[in-house]
């Protein structure tokens, strides 16, 4: 089989798994052969090496399986973060997060915030390359998210910066922070998903409740309890109303909402 072959058959098997099959195809088979995509352009009659290894890549996709658990990877920001089964793989929209809660450092000079629900590490990992004097305790209920964070966070040379820990929210956090930044589950618990997220992500990670917001208004609950300043939150696209309703109950500073780059609702900062 060449590599012209490969990406015909690819092709053809990721028809109705993903919407850009060829893409997909190539990716997959410059890193079975651990090359870039002009190679296979530059090298489309050569023979494959170990061909069913390459299938066996091919049939995972077709099953829905994510693309980076497949590749142990996935491209966010400006680098590549290891991923595998049981982390949430960061999306696009978490970006936008960041560069708000980096807005929000800068201006106000933070230098101790907390992070809920590590992950992969992309939020502390992102922001600790971007302030060097920051320091970040991340927090996580799963010991996965944890260990693959520490990976990420060690890959970076960040150890000095952040601090990972198994927590509640910031049950465990006892020391003095200025921000909270998370991306908590905020999906509904019958909200249908698709297949590649729903049947591979790790649920904890996604659902946040019947309704979806249970979790961000007790992190919000927490983050006013503690007396710390500013939280910085990703949330579903149909939850700026009652998550305004609710701050208006309990009494902030003031609550900013901002979109996606597709111009939803995705996010909010508050001042306590």
């Amino acid at each position: 089989m060449t590599n012209k072959e490969a990406l015909l058959w690819a092709s053809s098997s990721l028809s109705e798994a993903c919407e850009r099959p060829q893409y997909e195809s190539e990716l997959l088979l410059a890193y079975h052969l651990k090359q870039d995509r002009i190679y296979l352009t530059t090298h489309d009659h050569v023979e494959i090496e170990a061909p069913e290894v390459f299938k066996t890549l091919i049939q995972r996709r077709a099953k829905h399986e994510p693309y980076e658990y497949i590749v142990g990877s996935a491209s966010f920001y400006d680098i590549h973060l290891e991923v595998e089964a049981g982390v949430l793989i960061p999306r696009p929209e978490t970006e936008i997060l960041i560069d708000v809660t980096a807005e929000l450092i800068r201006k106000e000079q933070l230098t101790h915030i907390a992070e809920i629900g590590v992950g992969s590490g992309a939020i502390s990992v992102v922001l600790a390359r971007k302030f060097p004097e920051l320091h970040i305790i991340a927090t996580d209920i799963c010991e996965t998210p944890l260990r693959v964070a520490a990976k990420n966070i060690a890959t970076f040379g960040l150890e000095h910066q952040i601090t990972l820990r198994k927590s509640n929210l910031i049950d465990e956090v006892s020391e003095e922070v200025e921000l909270v930044v998370s991306n908590p589950p905020y999906v509904a618990e019958d909200f249908l998903l698709a297949s590649n997220v729903a049947d591979y992500e790790p649920k904890e990670a996604l659902f946040g409740g019947r309704v979806g917001d249970e979790l961000l208004k007790q992190i919000i609950l927490d983050v006013k309890q503690r007396g710390i300043r500013f939280l910085a939150c990703e949330m579903g696209y149909d939850q700026k109303e009652p998550l305004q309703d609710f701050v208006n109950q309990i009494g902030v500073k003031y609550i900013n909402f901002f979109k996606d780059l597709a111009g939803l609702d995705r996010g909010f900062v508050i001042e306590f």
